[in-house]
């Protein structure tokens, strides 16, 4: 059978050591050898003797969940093979955390990563209720994280001169050493007249980058039960 589909672009090829690599710019393929957390659903094929089971967030992180639609629904994979993942054809990134780095990544954007990274759910510092309810990851530890975005994601350096705006639906993630809070571009009259769409961001200071996707919320699919 002859055919471009069957070339070295698009054929799997087998792991040389355990971890996460780019399959391509869609999906990341994963070599496990023991456990590794992914998000719900991601799986898209995997060979080898894998097992997938739910993990929970504790109580917490579910009522966060339940009262702000965020969070971060995972799966625990053990075993020993290969998994690949992908979320909806968004493209896929890796990010090496090392010791001493802390990464704060919107659930949405997170596909995958290693056991040995630590995470926690948080409340944007500053956002609030009124600020969409932001509830972030905060990644720690050393290990391999993937995350996807809508499109190529921006990345724009912040310093303790040049502050960056950002609004609240595009938002990926941002480093450690960044303050947030919330800011108001509109005046309230404008607001009255009804506004410009783009009333409140998220105000990042300090040293460090964020990390932006180029599109804002799109609608919630429904959920199948």
């Amino acid at each position: 059978m002859k055919s471009d589909l069957f070339s070295s672009d698009h054929m799997a090829q087998p792991a040389h050591a355990p971890g996460m690599t780019l399959q391509n710019a869609k999906s990341v393929k994963y070599a496990v050898n023991g456990e590794m957390f992914a998000r719900q659903g991601a799986m898209i094929a995997y060979r080898g003797n894998l097992q997938f089971e739910r993990k929970g967030q504790g109580v917490g992180g579910m009522l966060k969940r339940a009262m702000t639609g965020e969070g971060l629904p995972l799966m625990a994979v053990r075993g020993q093979g290969e998994a690949w993942f992908a979320h909806e054809a968004q493209n896929c990134f890796i990010v090496d955390v090392e010791p001493g780095d802390v990464l704060t990544v919107n659930g949405r954007n997170v596909l995958c990563f290693d056991a040995t990274l630590s995470y926690e759910i948080k409340t944007v510092k500053g956002a609030g209720v009124t600020g969409g309810g932001l509830f972030n990851s905060v990644f720690t530890g050393s290990g391999g994280l993937g995350l996807i975005c809508e499109g190529s994601p921006l990345v724009i350096p912040v310093s303790a001169q040049q502050p960056v705006f950002v609004d609240t639906d595009a938002v990926v993630g941002w480093t450690a050493d960044l303050h947030t809070s919330l800011h108001r571009s509109q005046s309230i009259g404008s607001m009255i007249r009804g506004g410009s769409g783009e009333a409140v961001q998220l105000k990042l200071e300090g040293e460090g980058y964020v990390i932006v996707r180029p599109s804002e919320a799109t609608p919630q699919k429904p959920q199948q039960r």
